[in-house]
């Protein structure tokens, strides 16, 4: 699975001539829905002739400008999947494809290989800048940190919460009560770091919380999948892991292989002071009764 329609133009704006820069500029300034505009408010919007537009499409490999919002009509069909209609597209390739039991027999082999082609990808994909980022601001140990995640992903959240409070303190995951929740995205300053995790469908109140840290002064890490979550634009580090299954869930294994490759960055950067803290929590945890 490739990137979206919005980092293919990104990726070709050199290839461009300047008007038709114009063009991309404008199409990823109002990205999705000003690839949707008739070609003649595009043209407009990018002081620029209706044919440049056209041009514009066929430079980026399009035949043409149809032929582009077509491209993005199933970008965003593939943003918005459910269960339900990756269940159903699953179901129908075992239809076409399954051929009794010699087939049931060989399910595991395909699903195998296609987990282990999103987790490659993931790391053949992920930006070796936004990583380092990520594990700088995570060890930073001025920095407080607040994890949250969504109906599934908060196990993501709490996974890399619990390694972290292990090795370094003022790190919180926040809270479910509405009273708790609201003091404490209250409290958000400049020097925290509010990590959130949003996979497609996309959840409103994760994107709000990536709002509310950014408009306060402070760092934003979302973790999402390659149609990127709406919480991506408040981002000071985005994250990218496929999820690619073949059933009608979407895989969080290649996250969850980024996260644990993030925490043995954090632990490296940390150094004696990761080690003196495990060992403080160890004897705390011994002396309590909690090992």
């Amino acid at each position: 699975m490739g990137g979206t329609l919005a980092d293919e133009i990104r990726s070709r704006l050199g290839d461009l001539s300047p008007a038709e820069r114009k063009v991309a500029r404008v199409l990823l300034a109002g990205y999705p829905a000003a690839v949707f505009e008739t070609v003649a408010t595009i043209a407009e919007r990018a002081a620029v002739s209706t044919p440049t537009v056209l041009r514009c499409a066929s430079r980026l490999g399009y035949r043409g400008f149809p032929d582009l919002q077509a491209a993005l009509r199933a970008e965003l069909d593939a943003r918005n999947a459910s269960p339900i209609t990756l269940y159903e597209s699953a179901e129908s390739t075992q239809t076409d494809t399954t051929d009794g039991a010699a087939g049931r027999d060989a399910e595991l082999e395909p699903r195998v290989a296609l987990l282990q082609q999103a987790l490659s990808q993931t790391f053949r994909e992920v930006s070796s800048h936004e990583f380092d980022t990520a594990a700088e601001l995570l060890s930073d140990p001025r920095r407080r940190v607040h994890l949250a995640g969504g109906r599934f992903t908060h196990l993501l959240a709490h996974y890399l919460g619990l390694h972290l409070m292990q090795v370094r303190d003022q790190v919180a995951f926040l809270p479910d009560r509405d009273v708790e929740r609201t003091s404490f995205l209250t409290q958000l300053a400049r020097r925290d770091v509010t990590v959130v995790f949003d996979y497609r469908r996309y959840e409103e109140d994760i994107t709000l919380i990536a709002e509310l840290a950014r408009e306060r002064g402070g760092k934003v890490i979302v973790f999402t999948d390659p149609w990127l979550s709406p919480a991506s634009a408040h981002a000071d580090v985005v994250l990218i892991s496929q999820v690619s299954s073949g059933s009608a869930y979407d895989s969080l294994t290649p996250t969850l292989a980024v996260i644990e490759t993030l925490i043995s960055s954090v632990l490296d950067r940390l150094g004696s002071d990761a080690h003196q803290r495990m060992k403080d929590a160890e004897s705390i945890a011994r002396r309590t009764g909690l090992l």
